[in-house]
């Protein structure tokens, strides 16, 4: 897979470049390695990247959480929400989603959210929301 798009929301990506530049390069690497959208996942347990409430697809490491939007994924319908509690809770500093992009998005069965379409959201919502920094990537073949 490819990283096509990346989009910080609230500094969260040079919050990354800055603070945890070998995560973000974990994060990348991760993505390169995988051969389909849930390979992601596989790859980043590999890289010790520990699974958290979010489920199979959901991880916490060094204050930073992940979550790779997959056919199996359970939330997606307000991907930003879950981070909020997290990092009210000060438990997360940035939140990322890693997202297939529509081109990806339309092969798969389940129809999960895309890139496109979760960036709409968080432009349409204006600065404030979600109020969590935020790093989404859009990947594809």
């Amino acid at each position: 897979m490819k990283v096509i798009e990346t989009h910080s929301h609230f500094n969260g990506l040079e919050h990354l470049l800055v603070h945890k530049r070998g995560l973000w390069q974990e994060i990348q690497s991760a993505i390169e390695q995988a051969e389909l959208l849930e390979g992601c996942a596989d790859k980043l347990k590999l890289k010790g990247w520990p699974i958290n409430v979010l489920g199979d697809s959901g991880f916490l490491k060094e204050r930073i959480g992940l979550n790779v939007v997959s056919g199996k994924s359970a939330l997606i319908n307000d991907l930003p929400a879950h981070y909020l509690w997290s990092y009210v809770r000060d438990e997360i500093d940035v939140g990322i989603e890693i997202l297939p992009m529509k081109s990806l998005q339309q092969h798969m069965s389940s129809g999960p959210a895309y890139y496109e379409g979760e960036l709409y959201n968080v432009i349409r919502n204006g600065r404030g929301v979600p109020a969590v920094p935020l790093v989404m990537i859009g990947i594809a073949p």
